[in-house]
């Protein structure tokens, strides 16, 4: 498999200025752009066999969002939030000198999409929002926020393997191969010796003072957002996903952007797109000419 190229871009913050990484696949004079954002804890790395099935005709950029992966740390942490990260994505959408781009995001980088694509005068013109919608499940939250920010470290790359694997099963089936290639992106030298995780533990700030009132509050807004939308959609789901349920997939195919819908069987949250029928899905859905 052919290597990525690794760019930083300036941004603005309240602070200063961080800088942010993003990983490059195909030919950089292309025009045809498609910005792939990744979930919470996760890095640009995710989207390898993506982004190589996609660069023979795209040009594919996938950043790590600020405070992950090589990537800047936020001075402030309540920094971590949607609206930083959709200004840092301007940013880079203005570096990368192209009018319009399509959009992959799973999880919290398809909120990152959907606050971007329901701008005035956006450049995403092509959406895919992987298992994630405008009405999150608290439990799902929950659940997340019991590992996020946690100070751990593994001997070896095995180790931390095998924990990202046992918080993460629901990604759904993948070969030992496929998931240490997931996992060593995710992974740092720690200085104690070892391997420690890609992010900064500090990320968990604003997540863990998140309130059922603000997510009902934010799914409001969202809902807003959605119904603003006016690019294609497509929405991806994991069949077992307990953070998009499948009255809110449901929901998202009639209103707004109308949504196009495909589920996964034996995947929760959320769809790693590695395997060939999510690839595929996505390859289809950026050809297409409606």
């Amino acid at each position: 498999m052919n290597q990525p190229r690794l760019h930083h871009v300036a941004c603005l913050d309240p602070k200063g200025l961080h800088r942010m990484a993003y990983w490059e696949w195909g030919d950089p004079a292309n025009p045809r752009v498609v910005v792939c954002a990744h979930g919470l804890s996760r890095q640009g790395r995710d989207f390898d066999t993506l982004a190589a099935a996609l660069a023979p005709r795209w040009r594919v950029i996938c950043p790590d969002v600020v405070g992950r992966g090589h990537s800047d740390r936020l001075a402030d942490p309540m920094g971590y939030v949607i609206p930083t990260y959709v200004a840092d994505m301007v940013t880079l959408v203005a570096r990368l000198n192209v009018e319009r781009v399509a959009w992959v995001g799973t999880s919290m980088g398809g909120l990152i999409g959907l606050g971007l694509a329901a701008l005035k005068g956006s450049p995403i013109e092509r959406l895919v929002l992987n298992d994630v919608g405008p009405a999150i499940e608290y439990a799902a939250l929950e659940r997340i926020g019991q590992y996020l920010g946690a100070p751990l470290r593994w001997p070896d790359e095995q180790a931390a393997a095998d924990y990202l694997w046992s918080i993460s099963q629901s990604f759904g089936p993948h070969t030992r191969e496929q998931w240490l290639a997931l996992t060593r992106p995710q992974l740092r030298p720690a200085p104690e010796g070892g391997f420690m995780s890609h992010y900064d533990p500090a990320i968990a700030v604003p997540y863990s003072a998140f309130t059922p009132e603000m997510a009902k509050a934010g799914e409001a807004m969202l809902w807003a957002a959605y119904d603003a939308l006016r690019c294609p959609t497509l929405l991806l789901r994991g069949a077992q996903s307990d953070l998009l349920s499948a009255a809110t997939a449901q929901a998202m195919t009639q209103r707004g952007p109308r949504a196009r819908l495909v589920e996964f069987d034996e995947v929760g949250h959320a769809p790693t797109l590695i395997a060939d029928d999510q690839v595929r899905s996505v390859l289809d859905f950026l050809e297409r000419g409606d």
